[in-house]
């Protein structure tokens, strides 16, 4: 899996990118909060269901279908996300699908259930950069650091540089678009 200081950082990247006008404050935070839910699946432990199991880790929770679910309920509550329902629905939708996009993009676990409850099949993506991260016991090690530092490299740069660039380009637009003043003439004293 990807640190729980990764998955949140693609969507708050493009909301910063976007802007408050496009993104509201309160559906990016939910949309934040919907990047980390899949990984509650680690409660499965707890109760004895094995990691390969579907309930288990990376499994039901990190499927399109829990995305899409995610997003229903984020339509049903775009009033208080202060947006509309399709709004709400894509973007809690899609931040809850870049949570196991993340996860299938590392090198290491079972793979991502995408398609549960159709198949319990477990997916990476072809391209696997991503150093998966030990859990919670090892990882302030070495192996936690490296896994930081693959992180870096291909997730929080990448994000910073969309974050940046969105941010820079609204500020250019805005700039562009906004109506040219002549500059204001002074009475000038006889």
């Amino acid at each position: 899996m990807t640190t729980l200081i990764t998955h949140p950082l693609p969507v708050l990247a493009l909301g910063l990118a976007l802007g408050p006008r496009v993104i509201p404050p309160r559906l990016l935070l939910a949309g934040l909060l919907f990047s980390l839910l899949p990984d509650a699946d680690v409660l499965a432990f707890k109760f004895g269901i094995a990691y390969a199991d579907a309930f288990g880790h990376r499994g039901f929770s990190h499927s399109l279908l829990f995305a899409g679910l995610s997003g229903v309920l984020g339509a049903l509550c775009c009033r208080l996300l202060n947006c509309g329902p399709f709004k709400a629905f894509a973007w809690i939708a899609l931040a809850c699908a870049s949570h196991s996009l993340l996860d299938a993009a590392t090198d290491g676990g079972l793979g991502v259930a995408w398609l549960w409850p159709w198949s319990e099949q477990r997916f990476f993506l072809p391209w696997r950069p991503i150093e998966v991260s030990p859990f919670v016991h090892n990882f302030f090690s070495q192996r936690g650091l490296d896994v930081l530092a693959s992180e870096a490299r291909w997730v929080w740069l990448p994000c910073l540089g969309l974050a940046l660039t969105g941010i820079t380009l609204r500020a250019l637009y805005a700039r562009l678009s906004s109506p040219c003043r002549p500059p204001s003439r002074r009475a000038s004293a006889p």
